[in-house]
């Protein structure tokens, strides 16, 4: 099934609604940025704004991409199956601490 909106399709985990909505809570400023990045992530996820990058380590097999200087978006990537799952958002530390 293609999805309207891009070439990916977006899957919502629990936990990324959860954090999601925490997030947007404490800085309501950035919802509009949030929404922006998660339909720019739905249609292409390669474009250089997002800044799309491998982690490494622990969180191996994962992407990460830029919301601010200090925030990112947390995704498992599957380009094959053109599905994108979207796992964490939050400060850098946030992201990043162990799972």
């Amino acid at each position: 099934m293609s999805n309207p909106k891009g070439p990916f399709t977006l899957v919502w985990t629990e936990t990324f609604m959860r954090t999601a909505r925490k997030f947007v809570r404490r800085h309501p400023d950035l919802a509009g940025l949030v929404n922006d990045v998660i339909r720019q992530i739905e249609a292409d996820p390669f474009v250089p704004r997002l800044r799309l990058h491998p982690l490494h380590g622990r969180h191996q097999g994962k992407h990460a991409v830029r919301l601010t200087y200090a925030d990112r978006i947390v995704l498992v990537l599957r380009v094959l199956n053109g599905e994108i799952t979207l796992l964490d958002i939050g400060t850098h530390d946030e992201v990043y601490r162990d799972a």
